[in-house]
């Protein structure tokens, strides 16, 4: 059996219609990805702020001048004075 004009039309229009949704699906499902992926750096870029926020923290908060007002008032320990030091030699190192 033969396709007449109008069958080989309408193929033609079904096959481009499915075409086009193929093209629509995938440019929207591209759109949809950029979307996210532009989500995702700008959450990778606030959690890296907040991660050099809290790394400059520590530091901070590892500094003399943090950690010595902290031990005096918590544990009552106090900076040694000059005559406070004792240097102990290491056992087994002798002078050769």
């Amino acid at each position: 059996m033969r396709l007449k004009g109008r069958h080989w039309i309408a193929a033609w229009l079904v096959g481009f219609l499915a075409v086009t949704w193929v093209v629509y699906a995938r440019q929207a499902a591209a759109i949809r990805d950029a979307r996210e992926l532009a989500d995702l750096r700008t959450r990778s870029a606030g959690l890296e702020a907040r991660r050099a926020d809290l790394e400059r923290r520590i530091r901070a908060a590892q500094g003399r001048a943090i950690l010595v007002p902290r031990a005096q008032r918590q544990l009552g320990l106090h900076l040694p004075a000059d005559s406070e030091i004792v240097l102990l030699p290491v056992p087994g190192s002798g002078s050769h």
